[in-house]
């Protein structure tokens, strides 16, 4: 007679502990809530959420991944809203300054960030107003000007270029862009005693379309 101490690992372990069947996904975790059910969907969220802010559109894409019907999905994210657990305007505002003031980045980038999660358009417009022409400007000259004294010892094209190009990856319009660079290198030429014409870097002079 074979003795299970006799057996190979694997079947020593089969044969003492019975063939377990696989999990049906869709089976209820025992102690947990029923796949589907709102009070699945509102844990779904809640752990979401503990881990940062959320736009609703987000989240409701994280319950029809998890297979929550959409009217379960609505009815939960519906009152997580109400209590104010959801906030896509408050999310817009938060998103803006922490991004533009942490990042750089100027309106049209804030503009596009917010839309690819899902926020309407009223409450991006809403949120991006927040930051006028003065601001941008102020956060542009400040992103070239870490960054002029690094370019030097190039020539003046590859510097303005690599400027101009930093500056559009963060949203910045080319008119901007242009004016923040020029001013930028012409300061930086005359720190060093030296004076070129700059005129040339424009929105349309620089060689490339930022728009």
């Amino acid at each position: 007679m074979v003795r299970n101490k006799d057996l190979p690992t694997p079947e020593r372990r089969k044969a003492t502990s019975g063939t377990i069947p696989d999990r049906d996904p869709h089976d209820k975790h025992p102690g947990g809530p029923e796949p589907g059910s709102e009070e699945a969907a509102r844990l779904i969220c809640l752990r979401l959420l503990t881990s940062g802010p959320r736009t609703r559109a987000q989240l409701a894409t994280a319950l029809r991944k998890r297979r929550i019907p959409d009217e379960v999905a609505e009815s939960v994210l519906g009152r997580f809203a109400e209590v104010g657990l959801i906030d896509d305007a408050a999310f817009a505002r938060a998103w803006v300054e922490s991004r533009h003031h942490g990042r750089g980045l100027a309106r049209k980038a804030l503009a596009a960030e917010l839309r690819q999660r899902g926020v309407a358009d009223g409450e991006v417009r809403s949120a991006v107003g927040l930051l006028g022409p003065q601001d941008e400007l102020a956060t542009a000259q400040r992103l070239v000007a870490r960054r002029v004294a690094a370019s030097r010892g190039k020539p003046m094209p590859v510097r303005a270029r690599q400027l101009m190009s930093m500056l559009a990856r963060k949203g910045y319009l080319a008119g901007l862009a242009a004016q923040v660079v020029r001013e930028a290198l012409e300061q930086d030429q005359a720190d060093g005693g030296s004076s070129t014409d700059l005129a040339w870097i424009s929105e349309d002079g620089s060689g490339d379309d930022w728009s």
